[in-house]
């Protein structure tokens, strides 16, 4: 049984039908025979919405999608059984496609080129999400947005949020970010990539990072920032202190919606009221559970569970 938690929505614009196999060897100029394809409804928000049900929780899942892949796309959800809402679009829905590389370890991963969304379709969306708003809880706007809608859409969204009692989460980069931390958030999931590009910060100065997310605390921009540092583990920056925790020892198979993964264990435990730190602790812990899978897979619930277990912050 699912327990009691705060409403959760999450927001896809840009979402994609993931396709993932493997092959001995990634050739040029071969013909590469593959092992099986898995087929997954991937995407931020999407992603997020599917931690959330794999961790015992609930989640509406507002995303645009059109043409067979995106017809495709709604089936698989629907089988998942996570409670939708699509905004058909004229447009395909992209495509994703992994390739691990069996004989190296190596992965290989390909984003194909998504939709151009019109005016009317983009209006949609937004109406869409304002239409089913979660008063009092979480609105989670993740992933990229698609050619033909305005950066200051997740911004947008962030007003509406401001409006409802509503804490914003935003998981984007470049210009969307940039628009949504004008408006203030409640958090953002930025990677060091992502942070570093947004400040202009050197890449080997991680300090300088953390100082920058103290920075945007500090003028409002946001309430919290959870700095993701791949295998290094995250940094929780808030106005009252900054936290490391490292990674648990795992063996990484595929760091394929680790991020999502975080953030959608660590919303999840902000809406059944737990303590900051512990979301954290749950977003450290489901991020590896899911480098622990293959491809595309997600974290599992009794997997977070064990990795949560010894997982202590230290004060930065």
């Amino acid at each position: 049984m699912a327990l009691a938690h705060s409403p959760i929505l999450t927001v896809t614009p840009n979402p994609a039908l993931d396709v993932s196999t493997s092959t001995p060897r990634v050739m040029p100029e071969s013909k590469m025979r593959c092992g099986p394809t898995r087929l997954d409804p991937g995407g931020g928000g999407v992603n997020v919405s599917r931690v959330v049900r794999n961790l015992g929780g609930r989640s509406l899942a507002v995303y645009a999608a059109g043409g067979p892949t995106g017809q495709a796309y709604r089936q698989l959800l629907d089988r998942e059984g996570i409670a939708s809402r699509m905004v058909g679009i004229a447009d395909a829905t992209r495509e994703g496609f992994t390739v691990d590389e069996t004989l190296t370890g190596e992965q290989f991963r390909f984003v194909l080129q998504g939709p151009e969304l019109s005016e009317p379709e983009w209006r949609a969306l937004l109406s869409a999400v304002a239409d089913d708003f979660p008063v009092g809880g979480y609105v989670v706007t993740s992933g990229s947005l698609p050619q033909g809608v305005p950066a200051d859409l997740y911004a947008q969204i962030a007003r509406i949020a401001r409006d409802h009692d509503t804490r914003c989460v935003v998981d984007t980069s470049g210009e969307a970010l940039r628009a949504a931390l004008e408006e203030g958030v409640y958090l953002i999931k930025p990677s060091k990539r992502e942070l570093r590009e947004l400040v202009g910060a050197p890449e080997s100065d991680e300090i300088g990072l953390i100082e920058a997310a103290r920075e945007l605390v500090g003028r409002g921009a946001c309430e919290v920032v959870a700095l993701t540092l791949g295998g290094a583990g995250a940094v929780l920056v808030t106005a009252d202190e900054a936290l490391r925790l490292p990674t648990p020892q795992i063996e990484v198979q595929s760091t394929v919606g680790a991020g999502d993964s975080f953030l959608g264990a660590l919303v999840l435990r902000l809406a059944q009221g737990r303590s900051l730190v512990d979301a954290f602790r749950s977003g450290v812990a489901a991020g590896s559970a899911t480098s622990s899978l293959p491809a595309t897979d997600l974290c599992r619930a009794e997997d977070v569970e064990r990795l949560e277990q010894g997982l202590e912050p230290t004060r930065v």
